[in-house]
């Protein structure tokens, strides 16, 4: 019985089904969480989000580094992030990974922690996610949001200690913005980036004034 290639048909037909009403991320979220694989490709999870790859596969990879994770988490799932955000910035309409990527997999268990801490909130969020302020997206403002989506990607790739929620937080509002055309989402992920960006220069400024008296003592030791 081939349960891995069955499910991943499953999510493919779920993921084309209607277009006026896909399946909700959430949904397939729960799916994958429920595979009795080990191991889930990259490549069947483009597969499962087909025109919704660039918004999903975002949200996948952005939201295990708000919750609680294992070390590392952010520097593996970082690299993906930085190449759909890229493609989002410079326009492009389907997702292309590199086959190195596509053979990446992702632990079902991690999902399933994942599906645990947050289904019901994303599916809370969900329900008050809608089309609206639409004028945010479209050939400019995906490319804006992509763009501002690419930055916070490679400040998570960063090994920042404590750096990585705030963006990946960032990118998993801009993820639900794009799925759902929710301008007002959007916004909220702007919020988010700005601090995130803030927070970024504090502890500069902090690690640098740090350097600079280490080195003042340094000094008159000598």
């Amino acid at each position: 019985m081939n349960t891995g290639h069955d499910r991943g048909s499953l999510l493919a037909r779920m993921a084309k089904r209607s277009k006026e009403k896909p399946p909700r991320l959430s949904t397939i979220l729960q799916l994958l969480a429920g595979s009795d694989e080990e191991r889930i490709l990259i490549s069947r999870l483009v597969e499962a989000f087909a025109d919704r790859a660039f918004g999903a596969l975002m949200f996948i990879f952005a939201l295990p580094n708000v919750i609680p994770m294992p070390p590392g988490t952010s520097a593996i799932l970082g690299f993906p992030l930085v190449v759909i955000a890229a493609q989002l910035a410079v326009g492009r309409k389907t997702l292309w990974l590199p086959q190195a990527v596509m053979q990446r997999t992702i632990r079902t268990v991690d999902l399933q922690r994942i599906h645990n801490v947050t289904g019901r909130y994303v599916r809370w969020i969900e329900r008050l996610l809608s089309p609206r302020l639409t004028f945010f997206f479209g050939p400019v403002g995906d490319r804006v949001i992509g763009a501002i989506c690419l930055l916070m990607a490679i400040i998570l790739f960063l090994p920042i200690p404590l750096g990585n929620m705030m963006p990946a937080l960032a990118i998993a509002c801009f993820s639900l913005a794009l799925l759902e055309r929710d301008g007002l989402m959007a916004l909220i992920g702007l919020v988010v980036a700005v601090i995130s960006i803030g927070i970024l220069v504090v502890l500069g400024k902090v690690v640098w004034l740090g350097i600079k008296a280490f080195l003042r003592v340094i000094a008159i030791d000598l």
